[in-house]
C-alpha cells in the first residue's frame, strides 16, 4: 500500500473539535479549510482555517449534514482530505463512500467498518464471533411484542430497549416490569424511526448501576492494532457523558489487559483503521461486556492522549496516508491520571435543560497541567442550533488525588458570565466522597445529585463576595476619609503633596 501524502484537509465540522484537528494540521505542515453554516460565520474555527467557505443555514440537515456540498467544496479547493470530527457525518456509511468515490482521503474507517460496527446487532454478532462477551439478550431486531414478552421472561426484568442504529440514549428504555413493556417497546421505537431512521430495537438484559469504560483503539492499514487503555465514563445524565477520566480508578492490570485485548479483536473483525473507541458495561465484580463501538475520534480522547503521550488526531491522518503504526502495544505506557469536564451551556439546576446567551464574561483556567480545548471567546452568543457544550476543561496531575484538586482549582479560576454552565456541576462531582474514592457508576447522578445542592453552593459564595465587597466597602470608605484628612491638613499646612509625603514617611 504506497504512502499517500495529504497537504490539504477540509474539517467536516465545527466548534472545538474542527479547531483541534487543524491545530495538528498546521504543526504537520498541512493546509485546512473550514466550512460553516450562516451562524457561525463569525466563529473560530472559521478565523483559524485557512480557507473558509459557507455551506448553508444555520439548521444541521441544511449545513453540516450535507455530504454533496462538502465534498464539492473540497475539490473545488483542493484538499485531499476530509476530517469528519464527531458528530454530524462522522459515523455515516454513505458519507465515507462517497468522499472516497470522490477520489479524497476520508480520515476514518472504511464505509464497510462503519456499517458494520453502525448496526449495535451487527456489531454484537460480530463480536460473539470472536468470543467478546455479551450483555444477555437479543441478537437481532425483535420482530414481535409475543417475542419481546418471551425473552424478557426469560433473561429476567429489568430489561433494556436499545435502538440498533444510532446512540446518544435516542430510542433507549428501562422496563422494570412486563405490564409496561408494549408501551416502551412503541415508544422506543417511534424515538429511533424518528432520530436515525430505522425503528429496529433490541432487548438486553439491564445492568443495574454498570460503569461505562471504553478502550481507546488505533489501527493502521497494514493489520496493526493496539489499545492505548481505557476512558471511564460513568458519570452521565440521559446516557451522554459528563466527566471522563483515564485511567479508571476500578480496573486491576489483568482485567486492563483483557478488556484491551478484546478491543483490537474487535478492530480487526471489521478491518477497522485509525482511531476507534470500543465500549463496555463493567459490573461491581469487573466482570465486562460489550456495549458497542464507535467508529470515529471520541469527545475524550485529550485524556487519553495525555496519559499515553499521543496526538490521536496526528495518528488519525498518518493512518489515512497510508502509514504503519510506529509503536506496538509494549510501546504503550500510562503516565499519571486526566479528567476532563464537558461544560455544557446547561443548567444543572433545571434537569441540565441548555442555555443560551451571549459570554458577556469568558476567562479560560491556565497552570501547569491545565488544557482548555473550546472554540468561545468573550462577547461571542452560544448557538440554538446545535450540541450546547462550549469547551472541554482537561487536566493531568501525578495521581488521581491530585488531577481531582486541580481540577477544583481550575474550574474556580474558569470564568463564565452570560449563560448557566455545568462547571458548578463538575466542582460538586469532584468534591464528592463518592466520586473521591472511585466508587462511581452510571446512576451517579440520580443517585446523589439534586439540584439545591448547588443553590446552597451558589448562595454561600454570594455571601463571602457580599462580606468581601462590604469590607472593600468600608476600606474604600476610609481611605477615602484618610485621603481627605490629609488634604485637608496639607492645605491647612501650606506645603504641596510630595512634601506632604515625605514627611510622612510615604516617600
Amino acid at each position: 500500500m504506497e504512502f499517500r501524502k495529504i497537504n490539504k484537509i477540509l474539517i467536516a465540522n465545527r466548534g472545538e473539535i474542527a479547531i483541534r484537528v487543524m491545530r495538528t494540521a498546521k504543526e504537520m505542515g498541512i493546509k485546512t479549510v473550514a466550512v460553516y453554516s450562516t451562524a457561525d460565520r463569525t466563529a473560530l474555527h472559521t478565523r483559524y482555517a485557512d480557507e473558509a467557505v459557507c455551506i448553508g443555514d444555520p439548521p444541521s440537515n441544511q449545513s453540516y449534514l450535507l455530504g454533496d456540498k462538502i465534498i464539492a467544496v473540497a475539490k473545488e479547493l483542493g484538499a485531499d482530505a476530509i476530517h469528519p470530527g464527531y458528530g454530524f457525518l462522522s459515523e455515516n456509511a454513505d458519507f465515507s463512500a462517497a468522499v472516497e468515490a470522490a477520489g479524497l482521503v476520508f480520515i476514518g474507517p472504511s464505509a464497510e467498518s462503519i456499517r458494520q460496527m453502525g448496526s449495535k446487532i451487527a456489531a454484537k454478532e460480530t463480536a460473539k464471533k470472536h468470543n467478546i462477551p455479551l450483555v444477555p439478550g437479543t441478537e437481532k431486531a425483535i420482530q414481535s411484542l409475543e417475542e419481546a414478552t418471551s425473552i424478557a421472561n426469560a433473561i429476567g426484568y429489568p430489561i433494556l430497549i436499545k435502538a440498533s442504529a444510532g446512540g446518544g440514549g435516542k430510542g433507549m428504555r428501562v422496563v422494570n416490569e412486563a405490564k409496561d413493556l408494549q408501551e416502551q417497546i412503541e415508544m422506543a421505537q417511534s424515538e429511533a424511526k424518528s432520530a436515525f431512521g430505522d425503528a429496529s430495537v433490541f432487548i438486553e438484559k439491564y445492568i443495574a448501576a454498570p460503569r461505562h469504560i471504553e478502550i481507546q483503539v488505533m489501527a493502521d492499514k497494514h493489520g496493526n492494532a493496539v489499545y492505548l487503555f481505557e476512558r471511564e465514563c460513568s458519570i452521565q445524565r440521559r446516557h451522554q457523558k459528563l466527566v471522563e477520566e483515564a485511567p479508571s480508578a476500578c480496573l486491576t492490570p489483568a482485567v486492563r489487559q483483557a478488556m484491551g485485548e478484546c478491543a483490537v479483536r474487535v478492530a480487526l473483525a471489521c478491518n477497522y483503521s485509525g482511531a476507534g473507541t470500543v465500549e463496555f458495561l463493567v459490573d461491581e465484580k469487573l466482570n465486562f461486556y460489550f456495549l458497542e463501538m464507535n467508529t470515529r475520534l471520541q469527545v475524550e480522547h485529550p485524556v487519553t492522549e495525555i496519559i499515553v503521550g499521543k496526538d490521536l488526531v496526528a495518528e488519525q491522518i498518518k493512518v489515512a496516508q497510508n502509514e504503519k503504526l510506529s509503536y506496538s502495544q509494549l510501546d504503550l505506557h500510562m503516565n499519571g491520571h486526566a479528567i476532563e469536564l464537558r461544560v455544557c451551556a446547561e443548567d444543572p439546576m433545571n434537569n441540565f435543560l441548555p442555555d443560551i446567551g451571549t459570554l458577556t464574561m469568558y476567562r479560560k483556567p491556565q497552570g501547569t497541567g491545565v488544557r482548555v480545548d473550546d472554540a468561545y471567546e468573550e462577547g461571542m452568543a452560544i448557538p440554538i442550533y446545535y450540541d450546547p457544550m462550549i469547551a472541554k476543561l482537561i487536566v493531568h496531575a501525578p495521581t488521581r488525588e491530585m488531577a481531582m484538586d486541580r481540577m477544583i482549582r481550575a474550574i474556580d479560576e474558569y470564568k463564565v458570565n452570560g449563560i448557566q454552565t455545568t462547571l458548578a456541576f463538575g466542582k460538586w462531582v469532584m468534591q464528592h466522597e463518592a466520586f473521591r474514592r472511585g466508587a462511581i457508576d452510571t446512576g451517579f447522578i440520580g443517585k446523589y445529585f439534586k439540584p439545591e445542592q448547588l443553590k446552597v453552593e451558589d448562595e454561600g459564595e454570594a455571601l463571602v463576595a457580599a462580606l468581601l465587597g462590604g469590607m472593600s466597602f468600608e476600606n474604600n470608605v476610609n481611605t477615602s476619609k484618610s485621603a481627605s484628612s490629609n488634604s485637608e491638613m496639607r492645605v491647612e499646612a501650606g506645603i504641596g503633596s510630595a512634601a506632604w509625603e515625605k514627611r510622612k514617611g510615604l516617600r
